[in-house]
C-alpha cells in the first residue's frame, strides 16, 4: 500500500457513503503523497475522516475503486483470502456450484474482477488496473479454498479482452494462466449439457446469469412450438426442449454460435426437435409474420443494445421493435419471455418499453413472473452497475 492519501471534496462521495465502491475523478479534492497507477491508497472525507482504502488509476474516470471501508485494514493475502472464502461460502448457500460465477467484482467487494467456474476450469476477467496486479494471488487463493472442499481446478484461462479495459489504459489480453489445457469444457446446468468454449466463446464462454430464468421457461414449453431469438449457443432452446417442447427453432446471427448450439442439441439428443438457424432476428421476425407463422412460446434474449447512456434512445427502439414483432407472432394465450442485460436500460425504462410495444399491437400482457440475474451474480445495493438483468415472462392475450 502506498502512503498516498485521496481527499474528497466537501459534499462529494455520496455513492460511496451509501454503500457503493466507486469514486469518480470529479469527486476528489486532492491527492497527497507519491503513488503509481494501480497502487492502493487511503481515502478520507473532506474533514479528514477515514473512509477506507482502494486502488487508484488516473487514466480512469473511476479514479478509485474501494477494497475496504475499514481505514485500518491491511490489504494483504489474508484479506484477499477472506474475500474469496466469503464469496465461495455465499455461493454454496444460494446456487448450484457445478458451474457458477465465483467472483462478481464489486458485488463481492473485489472491484474489477470476474471469475467464472465451469466444472473444473476457471475463467478470469480482469477489468481494472489495481485488481490486475492481484489477480494471480486471487486465482491461487480460489484454488486453495476450493481444494479445501475437495474441488480440484485443472486449468485457468484469462479472458481480459473486453474493450472496457482501454478506459483503464490497459491492453486487451487473453491466454492461459498456468498450464495449457483443452479449452472446450463440458458442463451441466438444469439437466442440460453444454460444451463451453472458454477461449473463443462470448465474454467468459457461457452466460451463467440466466441459469434459473432458463429453468423457469421449461414448465411453459410442454408440447409447445417455441421460437428462441438470439439463442447464442442454444441454452434457452435446449431448456425448452427439456421441458417437452414439440418443436424449437433457435435463431442467432453468429454462425459460430449456431454451430455450437447444434453441437449442444446433439449432445443432449434433441437434434430431432431443436433446430437452429443463422439469421438476423430483426429481419426474420417480419418474414415469419408474413408467412403466417405462430408460436406458443417466444423467448427474446438479445445482447445489450446499449453499453452507454448516450445510446439508450436507439436501444429503446430496438427493444420495442423485437417485442412488438414477437407479440404479433405469439398465439393468443401463448407466452413471451423477454429480457434486457444492459444496466443502462433500467427496470423502469424496460418495463415502459415492453408496455408500449403491447399497446402498439393491441395485446394485453398478463405477467407470470419478473426475475433478475441468478444469485451467483448478486445485486449490491448502492452499486447500481451490479443490477443489470431484467427478465419478464408474460402471457400474451388478444384484445377482445
Amino acid at each position: 500500500m502506498s502512503e498516498a492519501i485521496v481527499t474528497l471534496k466537501k459534499g462529494e462521495g455520496r455513492a460511496l457513503k451509501s454503500g457503493g465502491l466507486w469514486i469518480f475523478d470529479n469527486e476528489i479534492d486532492k491527492v497527497q503523497g507519491e503513488f503509481e497507477n494501480g497502487d492502493i491508497v487511503a481515502v478520507r472525507d473532506f474533514d479528514g475522516y477515514g473512509m477506507g482504502s482502494g486502488f487508484i488509476n488516473e487514466k480512469s474516470k473511476i479514479r478509485v475503486r474501494m477494497l475496504t471501508r475499514n481505514p485500518h485494514q491491511e490489504i494483504d493475502e489474508e484479506f484477499l483470502r477472506m474475500r474469496v472464502q466469503n464469496a465461495w461460502e455465499y455461493r454454496k448457500r444460494v446456487t448450484d456450484t457445478g458451474s457458477c460465477r465465483l467472483i462478481f467484482g464489486e458485488a463481492d467487494f473485489l472491484p474489477g474482477i470476474v471469475v467464472d467456474k465451469f466444472s473444473d476450469v476457471l475463467v478470469v476477467q480482469s477489468l481494472a488496473l489495481g485488481i490486475d496486479r492481484l489477480k494471480e494471488t486471487i486465482v491461487r487463493l480460489i484454488k486453495e479454498v476450493l481444494a479445501a472442499d475437495g474441488i480440484l481446478i485443472r486449468g485457468v484461462y484469462e479472458r481480459s479482452d473486453a474493450k472496457v479495459r482501454r478506459q483503464e489504459g490497459m491492453e486487451l489480453y487473453k491466454g492461459f494462466l498456468g498450464e495449457h489445457f483443452d479449452t472446450n469444457v463440458e458442463i451441466e446446468e438444469n439437466g442440460v449439457r453444454y460444451m463451453v468454449d472458454v477461449q473463443e466463446g462470448q465474454k467468459t464462454g457461457f452466460f451463467l446469469d440466466q441459469k434459473y430464468n432458463r429453468r423457469a421457461i421449461q414448465k411453459l414449453c410442454a408440447g409447445a412450438k417455441v421460437l428462441d431469438c438470439f439463442t447464442h449457443t442454444g441454452s434457452f432452446a435446449l431448456n425448452a426442449g427439456l421441458g417437452g417442447a414439440a418443436s424449437v427453432l433457435g435463431v442467432d446471427a453468429s454462425e459460430l454460435g449456431v454451430e455450437q448450439a447444434r453441437q449442444n442439441a446433439r449432445l443432449n439428443k434433441m437434434e430431432d426437435r431443436v433446430k437452429f438457424l443463422c439469421a438476423d432476428v430483426f429481419d426474420l421476425l417480419p418474414e415469419l409474420e408474413e408467412k403466417g407463422e405462430r408460436f406458443d412460446v417466444i423467448i427474446l434474449d438479445p445482447p445489450a443494445f446499449t453499453k452507454s447512456r448516450n445510446s439508450v434512445k436507439n436501444a429503446v427502439k430496438g427493444y420495442r421493435e423485437i417485442n412488438l414483432r414477437a407479440m404479433k407472432l405469439v398465439k393468443d394465450g401463448g407466452f413471451l419471455a423477454t429480457c434486457s442485460c444492459s444496466h443502462f436500460m433500467t427496470y423502469e425504462l424496460f418495463t415502459q418499453t415492453v408496455h408500449q410495444a403491447a399497446r402498439n399491437v393491441h395485446k394485453r400482457l398478463r405477467q407470470v413472473e419478473y426475475r433478475t440475474q441468478a444469485p451467483d451474480h448478486p445485486i449490491l445495493w448502492a452499486a447500481e452497475e451490479s443490477y443489470y438483468l431484467k427478465f419478464y415472462i408474460f402471457q400474451v392475450c388478444d384484445e377482445k
